[in-house]
């Protein structure tokens, strides 16, 4: 039987001068996160096992998600971050991803970088090839803004894994579905490019959101992907700046699942991700 799998979750202890994009007004999110609170939302959701997702760029955040991830049963999997464009990548990689390591990927907060393109530095394409030495994910966490630089980038490593965070924060808010969904439509042309069905809830008005504001964007992914290359996340706790809980949030995606076939629910719900971190 496939083990259902949130694709997307976070940890943290908080301290606010290293968590300082929690700014105000989430300070629901200003606490500890740790697997002894998402355990009980994973058991009343009924998913298995869930794939920790680093939150800042730090080694130490890494060995962090780590150390979790070797005492509790319930972690899957590590995205963590090491430094892709430092010539030392080749070293952190040896001590953080290595045979017997949790580490199934890694991320960089592409969003908060104030160069749109980023993702085609020079110093960044050798740490990405890095990794696709080492059969290693990469998470594209993106914004509409960056769809045209990522389809690039994704284009320049054929070989390379990759899976997009959140949908590339569509705007939900708004309602608006251009240039967002041409753009994805392009971007998903590549292959090697997965999607994570994640974030949407905070990307609609906080705490005042109907799962119809969603149907649209979940609608062009499932287009753009087909159902063999979405998975869910939850991206809890971030959701809870604008869902009572992480049942919540599963629940929009259960319900929207139904209209996939049997098969494609289980691809949704933890096959597709198992194959693209776990396999």
């Amino acid at each position: 039987m496939t083990r259902t799998i949130d694709a997307h979750q976070h940890f943290w202890r908080y301290e606010p001068a290293e968590y300082g994009w929690i700014s105000d007004e989430m300070g629901v999110l200003k606490r500890d996160f740790l697997p002894q609170h998402l355990v009980p939302e994973l058991h009343g959701s009924r998913v298995d096992v869930a794939i920790a997702v680093q939150a800042r760029h730090s080694l130490e955040e890494t060995r962090f998600l780590l150390e979790l991830a070797s005492s509790s049963g319930r972690i899957a999997g590590v995205v963590g971050w090491v430094d892709l464009c430092s010539p030392e990548v080749e070293a952190q990689l040896d001590e953080l991803a290595g045979p017997e390591s949790a580490v199934v990927g890694v991320r960089h907060v592409v969003q908060d970088e104030p160069d749109d393109e980023f993702l085609l530095r020079a110093d960044f394409a050798r740490g990405i090839e890095r990794l696709t030495a080492r059969d290693l994910a990469y998470d594209l966490l993106i914004r509409p803004r960056h769809l045209r630089a990522a389809r690039t980038f994704v284009a320049r490593h054929p070989e390379q894994r990759f899976v997009l965070d959140h949908l590339a924060k569509p705007p939900v808010r708004s309602g608006e579905l251009t240039p967002w969904a041409q753009e994805l439509r392009e971007l998903a042309e590549h292959e090697n490019l997965w999607c994570k069905l994640s974030g949407l809830v905070t990307e609609a008005r906080w705490n005042d959101w109907r799962p119809r504001d969603l149907t649209p964007y979940l609608d062009v992914a499932l287009e753009c992907f087909g159902a063999e290359r979405v998975m869910f996340g939850s991206d809890w706790p971030v959701c809870l700046l604008s869902a009572p809980d992480y049942a919540a949030v599963k629940g929009v995606l259960d319900d929207y699942a139904g209209r996939l076939s049997v098969d494609e629910r289980a691809a949704l719900f933890g096959g597709n991700a198992a194959r693209f971190y776990l396999s």
